[in-house]
């Protein structure tokens, strides 16, 4: 039995120089969907990237990867659709209004 790889993107990782040209740019990806591992990659990569004086932009990022992103609050520029044209789950706009002992017992 032949078993498939069943590796996915997950987003693009592009460094940008100071005059705002690409000087790197890297796929991450994996078996399935991102956890906070790939997040720590992200954050990992960005921070060296700073220290170098360059910029980090993420590109196209799947919903999980984009939501694991919003998630851990990194001070990062995302830019691209999530995978599929859908939008990442948690972007939709909700408004719900309190009402006065909406958190009382």
């Amino acid at each position: 039995m032949m078993v498939q790889d069943r590796r996915r993107r997950w987003c693009r990782f592009v460094v940008v120089g100071p005059a705002g040209g690409r000087l790197a740019e890297c796929r991450l990806g994996g078996r399935g969907d991102p956890d906070m591992s790939a997040v720590d990659t992200v954050a990992s990569l960005s921070l060296l990237v700073r220290r170098l004086g360059a910029d980090v932009v993420v590109e196209d990022p799947s919903p999980a990867m984009a939501q694991l992103l919003r998630l851990a609050g990194l001070p990062l520029e995302v830019k691209g659709q999530a995978e599929g044209g859908e939008e990442p789950l948690g972007a939709q706009d909700v408004q719900e209004e309190a009402e006065r002992g909406d958190l009382s017992p």
